[in-house]
């Protein structure tokens, strides 16, 4: 029993698949009809107003810590946080997948960028960019293990926006479809219990609408601070 219960509550993670292909990236493109599409006009509709006044509020957010040099990728980075915070606030729907869900996804997401970085910064000041592997001012015999740390720290950092994406999401996935099972088993047994429970999942939901947008703009950040160190 506990066993199926445990299979249950991680199904709702499992790939969605018809006639055996993984359905996965059409659930990650789908997201792009919820872009409104402006048209030529001489008035512009009110929702495309407000869809370009938060892109270009965002993209400024976003690319303050970045030099002009690097402004180049704020098309990239927008596109990206437009597509995370689509994909995971249409996983807080009921009977949908989230995509950001998967490790495996946000690593292909943000193994590219990273290295994309890296390399910017190693082609255009490659002294500069293997400068912070050793603080200045390092005792001689520290040198080799400093080295050795930040040459992890650094290789580390795509697996740290991808389990930090997906660790987010998923506990909060777990913690509502608990509740939500707990509200239900409650209703046959205590009616004022259930209706608390029922509140308290109506939090959730608002707190994980507001995980699902933070953590997106979060893994965005990081990656133009990442950007901000090598251009």
């Amino acid at each position: 029993m506990t066993l199926t219960t445990n299979l249950n509550l991680f199904d709702q993670f499992l790939v969605p698949k018809l006639l055996g292909m993984s359905l996965l990236i059409p659930a990650m493109l789908l997201t792009t009809l919820l872009i409104y599409n402006p048209q030529d006009r001489w008035l512009s509709n009110p929702l495309t107003t407000l869809q370009a006044w938060l892109i270009a509020k965002t993209t400024k957010q976003i690319m303050i810590p970045v030099n002009k040099p690097g402004h180049k990728w704020s098309l990239m980075l927008i596109s990206l946080l437009t597509m995370l915070i689509l994909n995971n606030l249409l996983g807080l729907l009921p009977y949908t997948f989230t995509p950001t869900t998967q490790l495996s996804m946000n690593m292909a997401l943000a193994l590219p960028l990273w290295l994309a970085t890296v390399l910017i910064g190693l082609r255009n000041k490659p002294a500069s960019s293997l400068a912070h592997l050793l603080p200045e001012g390092t005792p001689t015999p520290l040198i080799p293990i400093l080295i050795l740390i930040e040459t992890i720290s650094l290789l580390i950092r795509p697996i740290a926006l991808a389990v930090r994406l997906t660790a987010n999401l998923t506990a909060g996935h777990l913690l509502m479809h608990l509740i939500s099972t707990a509200a239900l088993n409650l209703m046959t047994t205590s009616t004022l219990l259930a209706g608390l429970t029922l509140f308290i999942l109506a939090l959730l939901m608002l707190l994980e609408i507001a995980v699902a947008m933070i953590q997106a703009y979060v893994f965005t950040l990081l990656l133009s601070l990442y950007l901000q160190e090598n251009v």
